[in-house]
């Protein structure tokens, strides 16, 4: 019986030929078009960087972890924030009970943000900050706080997600309509460039499409499709191409299936080069480099018999190393059943460090380049992807698509039938669905404490009543003023986090001017 990939290809039991043009068209590491990696020594002379993504409860819980993560060997920090954060929602508002703290950190405002980074060297350390609609606000009290410990912006390196359209895909959290997302994506492009140009702007996400049950083709595809969509925005905004697209990096996933995942990433180096370079015409070949940063897979992990994470995460980053990741997050094995305990996230990170430092994975640049298998998936994830690509051209660019339901219609399907192959028993997941244990040792996860909702409901009231209020009103009309104009609104919003306004209070002057998006009204 023939065994096909996640994409959809049929795997061969024989791979015994490579395409006699392969050398010409594959070229050299860091160089275009980047198939075998965007630096030309990749890890043989330093590793990829390890990140722990972490972040829960208040403040000062998520920064005691990691202060215990950059002692064990991180060299930056990956922030997790809760869902009304995320959503842009203050831990007070109603719509927030009940969910404070639980995915992620509470953050309301400067103050929050103080303790958040207190004692770590934000100079020395980079930072990354999974949020996508309030992503501006939340770099904005990130570079606030910088300043407040003599950290000039110039210096300051990291990644903010920033990336909303998948979230109208995959995820959920959106604030405002596409259209008026997009403008504060651009206009954070625009800032950065002016005053954090070290900083990663946005960060094109595949990995929560690929958690929905994107296939690899489907995840580098719509990925893509999305990032062509924030390239023409830009442009749109009067941004040339070359001034913005060197600070665009991505985010993936790294499944199980560990040959079809390096294939994956090195077809999406290669047509991502091939993108900015013949359509976009970006002459730098900075803007050419597909640079991304990959997280395990977290919708493989199981809640039953979770050590055997473990062994799954381990080959989850070996094929991101192997595919020339330039970062990279390794999941805790008890993720599935609740927070990773202090434990778990060391031993996550031990993986990292065993495959850097023990193996001989780093000794030389794309181990697989020529494999017979790999450069054949090679091409057929790029050629699926690319199809996918033109389909969402043909529906008129990923926003449109978005509207139509294109993209979260086909990655629905895909996961219908993943889930339909686990039921059947066609698709084996161990200690699920075969190797189960009957009578299995009960894991005691780590809980957060339902208290911290009161008490970041106190810091709020304790905020608002030690502030200047007519200060603050003032900054915040300052911000709707710039939202219904063309004026850059992070530099409003800037002034609005210094005064202590919370990241609601800015949200909600957005949403003012702009609406919120209800999806409903496309579909």
């Amino acid at each position: 019986m023939a065994r096909h990939a996640e994409s959809g290809f049929e795997i061969e039991p024989v791979y015994d030929a490579v395409p006699p043009d392969l050398p010409a068209r594959l070229g050299e590491p860091g160089s275009y078009p980047y198939t075998r990696g965007v630096y030309p020594s990749m890890y043989t002379h330093r590793p990829w960087t390890m990140r722990q993504y972490a972040g829960f409860g208040t403040a000062r819980e998520s920064n005691e972890r990691y202060h215990q993560l950059l002692a064990a060997g991180t060299a930056g920090i990956s922030v997790a924030f809760d869902l009304p954060t995320q959503m842009g929602m203050d831990s007070d508002d109603p719509r927030a009970a009940g969910e404070v703290g639980k995915v992620g950190v509470a953050i309301d405002s400067i103050e929050d943000m103080r303790v958040l980074f207190g004692g770590i060297p934000q100079g020395k350390v980079s930072a990354s900050m999974t949020i996508n609609a309030p992503a501006s606000l939340l770099l904005l009290l990130y570079q606030l706080v910088a300043e407040e410990q003599g950290v000039p912006a110039s210096e300051l390196r990291g990644t903010i997600q920033n990336d909303v359209l998948k979230e109208y895909i995959a995820r959920g959290t959106y604030i405002y309509p596409p259209a008026e997302s997009l403008r504060l994506v651009t206009d954070t492009f625009a800032y950065c460039k002016a005053e954090l140009p070290r900083w990663n702007t946005i960060s094109i996400s595949g990995y929560h499409m690929a958690e929905a049950g994107a296939t690899p083709a489907q995840e580098i595809g719509f990925t893509l499709a999305n990032g062509v969509e924030y390239v023409r925005a830009a442009i749109a905004a009067d941004m040339p191409v070359d001034e913005f697209a060197s600070r665009l990096s991505f985010f993936f996933v790294a499944r199980t299936t560990l040959l079809e995942e390096v294939a994956k990433f090195r077809a999406a180096r290669r047509i991502w080069a091939q993108v900015m370079r013949e359509d976009f015409g970006a002459s730098d070949p900075r803007s050419w480099m597909l640079r991304f940063h990959t997280q395990t897979a977290g919708v493989q992990l199981t809640a039953q018999q979770p050590e055997v994470n473990l062994v799954r995460v381990a080959v989850q980053a070996l094929g991101a190393v192997f595919g020339g990741t330039q970062s990279l997050h390794t999941n805790s094995f008890d993720e599935a059943i609740a927070l990773p305990s202090a434990k778990a996230a060391r031993l996550a990170l031990r993986t990292q460090q065993v495959l850097a430092y023990e193996t001989d994975v780093t000794a030389t640049v794309d181990p697989f380049a020529g494999s017979y298998v790999v450069e054949a998936m090679t091409d057929e994830v790029e050629a699926a992807a690319r199809e996918l690509m033109a389909s969402v051209e043909k529906a008129g660019g990923a926003v449109a698509a978005i509207e139509t339901g294109l993209q979260k219609a086909a990655i629905e399907k895909s996961a219908y039938a993943v889930a339909r192959g686990i039921e059947d028993g066609s698709r084996t997941v161990v200690g699920l669905n075969r190797f189960a244990v009957v009578d299995e040792e009960q894991y005691q996860p780590q809980r957060v404490n339902p208290a911290i909702e009161g008490e970041q409901r106190s810091r709020l009231a304790t905020l608002r009543a030690g502030r200047d209020g007519t200060e603050v009103g003032a900054a915040l009309a300052a911000v709707r003023t710039a939202a219904r104009g063309t004026d850059n609104v992070l530099y409003p919003m800037k002034t609005a986090l210094a005064a202590r306004a919370t990241v609601g209070e800015v949200c909600d002057a957005l949403r003012d001017e702009w609406g919120g998006y209800r999806p409903y009204d496309a579909f």
